[in-house]
């Protein structure tokens, strides 16, 4: 999928051609940059560029705090390392989600307009530098061979299409288990952030019944808050993966919003 790989100090980063990429995408929490690889394959003439998350995939990991601001000024290195007149479309997914939109509320110069999947709504109190550990469903996956991890994905979400599973399965073993021992800072609201964010703005998201981080109700608390031009979009039947639990769906809403503004 991706032919072109290259470094940003400690950052991995991988481009669909050696032209200029046009939409950059940010994976959540425990996937890496490959995970995207089944989406974009669907999204033919993008040019694209997915980064791998500090911690995750090949990248490497800086010896500070974990935070969102974090992300958001790797996303910026990469991208003012590439520049495209105008900006890029960022697409991001849960934590990447929270990093495109930090990214789109302090560099317009980067960002052109943003795709949310399921971001966290954030925190509305202090945020403090506080310890966390590894996930139990990840140090589960973790002891587990690449076979065992494609047939425990499998076997937990049988609706996700076959090549979702091995990006996804070789991810949680790339996860660098010194990120637990950092100390990890909350996101503040996500609200807070689209007052500051001018371009465009799609978010996506499923049902909470079936894990989706945002509620309808919420939905239009951001479409309310949003600064710029503002849809939400709910996708049927899907939980956090959006776009893992209801690919067609995910994809119609994606190619509209990026026909319109890449």
């Amino acid at each position: 999928m991706f032919s072109v790989r290259g470094t940003t100090a400690h950052l991995a980063w991988y481009r669909t051609d050696e032209a200029e990429a046009e939409v950059a995408f940010l994976h959540g929490f425990s996937d890496s940059a490959q995970c995207w690889a089944p989406a974009i394959r669907e999204l033919p003439g993008i040019r694209a560029l997915a980064i791998d998350a500090r911690g995750h995939g090949e990248s490497g990991l800086p010896d500070e705090p974990i935070r969102y601001e974090a992300h958001r000024d790797d996303a910026a290195l990469v991208l003012s390392g590439q520049p495209r007149d105008g900006g890029v479309v960022v697409v991001g997914h849960s934590m990447g989600a929270m990093a495109a939109a930090h990214l789109a509320a302090s560099r317009p110069d980067l960002v052109r307009a943003v795709v949310l999947e399921d971001p966290p709504p954030g925190s509305p109190g202090d945020r403090l530098d506080v310890p966390w550990s590894e996930p139990g469903w990840l140090a589960d996956l973790r002891v587990l061979d690449l076979p065992a991890r494609i047939a425990r994905g499998r076997s937990n979400d049988p609706g996700w299409a076959d090549d979702e599973l091995e990006p996804w399965a070789v991810s949680k073993a790339q996860v660098n288990p010194r990120l637990f021992d950092l100390t990890f800072r909350d996101a503040g609201p996500l609200t807070g952030l689209l007052a500051d964010i001018t371009c465009p703005v799609l978010l996506i998201h499923g049902d909470t019944d079936r894990g989706s981080l945002i509620s309808t109700e919420y939905a239009e608390r951001c479409a309310e808050a949003a600064a710029g031009e503002f849809r939400a979009a709910q996708i049927a039947g899907a939980g956090h993966s959006v776009r893992r639990d209801n690919r067609p769906a995910y994809l119609a809403e994606l190619t509209a919003f990026l026909d319109r503004y890449r």
